[in-house]
Parts: C-alpha cells; structure tokens; sequence
C-alpha cells in the first residue's frame, strides 16, 4: 500500500506553498514527513518561476518536534543528519522561505522556524524547547536557532521548557511578525518579495544567512552525534516513554 503524502506542494503565481499535513501526531518529524520537506523544497528551489517559499501547516499544531514512536525504537544518527540536512536545504535554497503558522510549535518545530527567514505567527502559537524536560538538549536544531535568539531568552526557555506565546517569540527574535490574520500578513509579505529579482533575492538571502550556515559548518556534525547519544541514553529512554505513558518522568519532582 502507498503511503499517504505528509508534505503538500502548490505552486501559483510565484508562491510555493509547502504544508506539513500529519494531523494524527501533530506534524511530528518522522522519518517520512522529513524526507518529503526535503524533497518538496528541492522541487520549489529548481523551479525557476518560483520566487518564495511559503512552509505552513494543517491542523492546531504547526510541528511538534521529533516523532517519539520513532525515536525509542532504535539509533537516531541517521535522523540526526536527515534533519541536519533539512535544516541545511531551508538555509541554502536561493528561494526567500517565510514561515506561516498559527499552532504549537515544539522543539525540532522551532528549528524549522529557525531556518526560515521570515516567520509571521498568528495568535493560537505557542513555543516551547521542551528536549530538556525528555533528557535531552535541542541540539541540531540549535545551529539554526541560536544564531536567531537573544542570548538570555535562549538560556531560559533551553534550560526550563517553559511554554512561551507569540509576543514573546517576536521579543526573543524566534519571529518576525506577529499577526491576528497570518495569511493577509504572509501575502502582505510576499507581495513585497515578488517586486525582487531572483538574483537580489538569492544573494541577499546568503548575506543574511551566513551566520547560521558558518555555525552548521563549524558544529553540525558534533550536534548529530549528541543528539545520538543522548537519545541512546537511559534518562532519554525514560523521558520519552514517560511522555508518551502521560505520566511525569521519575526525576520531575
């Protein structure tokens, strides 16, 4: 039997609309859904009469991080670097990619929004790095995110989990724009793209991006292998059967 499609392409008019559909474990990043991103990104990227990217989502949660099902059943090495290369392809497509989302974004949900250029976040989000609550540390996707954030609010919401509303992720800078309607504000903005020619938009977009393309040089790898580890570990096995069991962890007091 065919496997159900994940992540929807539309292209009209310039626009690349991308949308992660996997309501039933809330656009979580199983091992299919990364790998058709991937592959519905390189399509928009080749295509020359695209000239930005819209990534959004189905349902109440824009991404809910790592597929725990998945995780527990064995080596996460390969989805490590599935996902290093993921957020690797957002950040070197020519293509202007601006998040649309109006749900929960958790942990790996947040590193996608990190390799984005432009996120507008309607008023139902809700963000939260939640790894250190599971026994582990947001690590791949922090070569994408921590470029982005403010230095004190990263060391906040990494090392409590805290839940964190739009407001504030605009504060932080883990978004752009702040909007009651995100899709009159995405096309408000990608009005605004459209006006840019593609080479103007692809050079511009690799001065903006150098930052996080010389901290994935410099730690990617290192960060695949720590996540590895850490999912491997005995806290990590705990953390995640407790979350999926719906019970508190045994070191949560």
């Amino acid at each position: 039997m065919t496997e159900a499609e994940l992540v929807h392409l539309d292209i009209d008019r310039g626009i690349a609309t991308i949308t992660l559909d996997s309501p039933h474990n809330r656009n979580a990043l199983s091992a299919q859904l990364v790998t058709e991103l991937g592959e519905r990104l390189r399509t928009a990227d080749g295509d020359a009469g695209v000239r930005a990217v819209v990534l959004t989502h189905s349902g109440t949660t824009f991404c809910a991080g790592a597929d725990l099902s998945e995780a527990r059943g064995g080596s996460m090495t390969g989805t490590a670097s599935t996902l290093l290369r993921l957020i690797r392809g957002l950040i070197d497509t020519s293509k202007p990619v601006i998040a649309s989302i109006d749900g929960n974004v958790r942990a790996g949900g947040l590193g996608l929004i990190g390799a984005c250029d432009i996120v507008v976040a309607g008023p139902r989000c809700t963000f939260a790095l939640t790894e250190v609550r599971l026994g582990l540390a947001a690590a791949v996707i922090s070569v994408a995110l921590l470029p982005r954030l403010d230095e004190r609010a990263a060391a906040r919401y990494f090392l409590t989990g805290e839940t964190f509303d739009t407001a504030e992720a605009v504060r932080i800078g883990a978004v752009t724009v702040a909007a009651d309607d995100i899709r009159e504000s995405t096309a408000a903005i990608t009005a605004h793209l459209l006006k840019g020619s593609p080479q103007g938009l692809a050079e511009s977009k690799r001065l903006i991006t150098a930052r996080v393309r010389a901290t994935i040089d410099a730690d990617g790898e290192r960060m695949v292998e720590l996540s590895a580890r850490l999912f491997a570990s005995e806290e990590a096995r705990e953390g995640m059967v407790a979350f999926l069991e719906r019970r508190p962890p045994r070191w949560a007091v």
